[in-house]
């Protein structure tokens, strides 16, 4: 199962767990649960690896082991030779992992210790069932030296519901992880698994629903969830047959201080090709022939003052402020002018670096696009505490700032008043220059065709990762630059397959 089949609703650990007790009030208890999820772990392992005979099978001492404890079980069952790497005695287990260890044990699996000294070093593929989602705070050093030893083994892993060493809630590493050639996840997806760095670890993604109905998932408020093409359609409903240039808004893009022309020339690009009715670029002089000759459709207009800005903004629905804005004198003016215009925003780079260092009120009406590095400074923090906690760290922003705000990277987290949206799509290739000062001209795109800052952001966010996928699929990620967007932006806000 890919990403994009994943159920769209994301969960933290503790709402994981409550699914898990709603599951048991339906009808589902803890033992038939372990059984379903231990047999869809094995069918996994089989499928992936049909050649491999000796399994090792790692288990920990929560219900994560006792699903563990039933791929070996099956494994037996089906006349393969497990091995069991215990990182805890069977008298030390309780309830339903006891239950299903001791079944294993019945079955005759072999069962050894798990140290960093007795590592199963012979074993071809490793299933993880060591510590699950119940893991929270740092590891202790004896686990965090196990995970990893059995890391630098580099064997093929299976991690059931997360890796080992992997927070759950916020993406982050407890320590170490180990990292998982692909993991099987079950009843809610975690929210951890798909930003920070739970991507890289958790290798292909899969769900399996364990026959958890759709009633329970809808008793647990608030979970984050991912954008999807249905959400496009209900956003951006068929354009008017008697609409015109004025029924789409008028994006105005502010940015390019001297040498810095390329970046706004990006944005305004987006903005015209996401749909806004008209664009103009308010930059230097000396960007207005190069725009011009780009993409003339751009009313592009020499400004060197803010008396020069002032009719544009008149003329303005929506401004996209930030992309080459530089932090001397003539952008600080250019951005205190927006911001007194009273006009919605999309807010980005140079800009940013501004307002975190101005502090503002809050406001409702302006879209923040920060990276890490932004956040950390918007935040008074460090780029390391953002992705210590990327959750955390949006819902802090938001709360100060106001509006919508976006924190872009791997999983990309859009937090509003309405909650707060994850980014699934999007490549590696995506990691060069211009791709951020693209995102903010489609997000300013779709301010001005009526959508409210969250669920432009959000939409805005999933479509351009879209186009990257698109750009990606056709000719690769290596040297994917943002221009090669362009058309794919087109293509996937009208609903187009690639």
């Amino acid at each position: 199962m890919s990403v994009r089949s994943l159920p769209d609703r994301l969960y933290s650990a503790a709402q994981t767990r409550e699914l898990d007790r709603l599951a048991g009030e339906a009808g589902l208890s803890g033992e038939q649960l372990m059984e379903r999820a231990g047999r869809a772990a094995f069918e996994l392992l089989v499928q992936r690896w049909p050649e491999v005979t000796r399994p090792a099978i790692l288990c920990g001492g929560g219900n994560n082991g006792g699903d563990g404890y039933v791929v070996a079980r099956l494994a037996r069952e089906a006349g393969l030779q497990p091995v069991i790497f215990q990182d805890r005695p069977m008298e030390a287990l309780k309830g339903d992992a006891l239950t299903m260890a001791r079944r294993a044990r019945d079955r005759g699996v072999p069962m050894h210790p798990l140290s960093p000294d007795s590592l199963p070093t012979e074993a071809p593929v490793l299933v993880d069932a060591l510590l699950g989602t119940g893991l929270s705070g740092p590891l202790r050093d004896d686990k965090k030296a196990l995970i990893q030893a059995l890391d630098r083994l580099g064997k093929p892993v299976l991690a059931v519901d997360v890796p080992s060493g992997l927070a759950a809630d916020s993406g982050a590493s407890t320590g170490a992880v180990l990292h998982a050639t692909c993991t099987l996840t079950f009843i809610g997806v975690n929210r951890g698994l798909l930003t920070g760095i739970g991507p890289v670890c958790t290798g292909e993604l899969l769900f399996e629903g364990l026959g958890v109905e759709a009633r329970v998932h809808r008793r647990i408020d608030a979970p984050v969830w991912r954008p999807t093409p249905a959400d496009r359609a209900r956003w951006l409903p068929p354009r008017q047959r008697d609409g015109y240039k004025k029924t789409y808004g008028h994006v105005l893009v502010i940015g390019g201080d001297h040498g810095f022309g390329g970046a706004p020339m990006l944005t305004a690009q987006a903005a015209a090709h996401a749909g806004a009715g008209l664009v103009s670029l308010a930059t230097r002089a000396e960007h207005v022939a190069p725009l011009l000759a780009r993409q003339p459709e751009v009313m592009a207009r020499a400004v060197d003052d803010v008396d020069q800005l002032a009719p544009l903004l008149e003329r303005a629905t929506v401004v996209a402020i930030g992309p080459g804005l530089g932090l001397d004198a003539w952008g600080r003016a250019l951005l205190e002018a927006a911001l007194d215009s009273g006009l919605p925003l999309v807010v980005d780079a140079d800009a940013l670096t501004l307002i975190a260092e101005w502090r503002p009120d809050a406001r409702q009406d302006w879209v923040l696009t920060p990276h890490p590095g932004e956040a950390a400074r918007l935040l008074d923090s460090g780029t390391g505490a953002v992705q210590g906690d990327r959750f955390a760290a949006v819902d802090s922003l938001a709360a100060r700032y106001g509006g919508a705000v976006l924190l872009k990277g791997l999983g990309t987290l859009v937090r509003g008043a309405e909650g707060t949206a994850l980014i699934s799509d999007g490549n590696p290739g995506m990691g060069s220059g211009g791709m951020g000062d693209l995102l903010t001209g489609v997000i300013a795109a779709l301010r001005a065709q009526g959508l409210p800052p969250y669920p432009a952001a959000a939409l805005g966010a999933m479509i351009h990762a879209r186009a990257a996928d698109g750009a990606a699929r056709r000719d690769g990620e290596r040297g994917l630059l943002a221009t090669d967007l362009l058309t794919d932006l087109r293509r996937e806000l009208n609903g187009h397959d690639h």
